[in-house]
């Protein structure tokens, strides 16, 4: 069953044209990723998805319901939670605080269990939990802002770019995480650079190029193909 379905979206920063009518879906349990060079659109439309944009023309619907003039926190508390590029985590408050922000689309009686889940999640988080959270690696940052936005209990998860910046090992825990997560019932919808990582943990793929989706198909096929290859997996 289609979560997501994004029709057609036109989408503008100012002048600049920078969605090409694009459309895809992302069906329930999947873990779906957009790949391509920087500049090709990807972000965009993450935050054209979670209302952070407005298209000039196109449909985004989740569950079968529109998302056009829909706020984000209202988008927030149909079950979607969108985790940006640079973490964007609050530097000066702590782990915990951090957390409780990420809640607050959710009854108070609810966010402890919840904290607790996300503990769960990300053991390293537990252990931080008083630390100002600005002082924190840049995985461990990684990790406050997925744990942040795992808050709302979202169906869907949309996650920008978290493996930017990372060392190799730290990239790996990552994506075993994303992994945990999916698995554990929540959709992913993942815009990542590294493409080969993206792909090898995807069910589908579609290949963005300035503003267009190029090609659309299976994450495994995607790895063999070979102008994928060529231009995304440094073959």
């Amino acid at each position: 069953m289609s979560m997501l379905k994004v029709e057609e979206i036109h989408v503008y920063y100012g002048s600049i044209y920078a969605i090409k009518g694009i459309s895809f879906e992302v069906n329930e349990g999947e873990i779906v990723t957009l790949i391509g060079a920087n500049g090709a659109g990807k972000s965009t439309t993450l935050k054209t998805v979670s209302g952070m944009m407005k298209p000039k023309s196109g449909g985004v619907f989740f569950e079968g319901t529109s998302l056009l003039g829909v706020k984000p926190h209202a988008i927030v508390g149909l079950g979607m939670a969108h985790c940006p590029e640079g973490r964007r985590i609050f530097q000066e408050m702590t782990v915990q605080e951090n957390l409780e922000m990420g809640a607050y689309t959710r009854p108070k009686s609810e966010i402890s269990d919840s904290i607790a889940h996300v503990y769960e999640l990300f053991p390293r988080m537990k252990e931080r939990f008083k630390q100002i959270s600005g002082t924190l690696s840049g995985g461990e940052q990684q990790m406050l802002a997925m744990g942040r936005a795992m808050m709302s209990k979202p169906k869907l998860l949309m996650l920008d770019e978290p493996s930017m910046g990372l060392a190799p090992l730290l990239v790996e825990e990552i994506f075993r995480i994303i992994q945990d997560l999916n698995r554990a019932g929540t959709t992913i919808l993942l815009v990542e650079q590294n493409a080969q990582m993206a792909l090898s943990i995807a069910n589908r793929g579609y290949v963005l190029e300035t503003g267009r989706i190029i090609t659309s198909a299976k994450a495994a096929d995607l790895l063999k193909d070979e102008a994928v290859k060529k231009a995304y997996l440094g073959g």
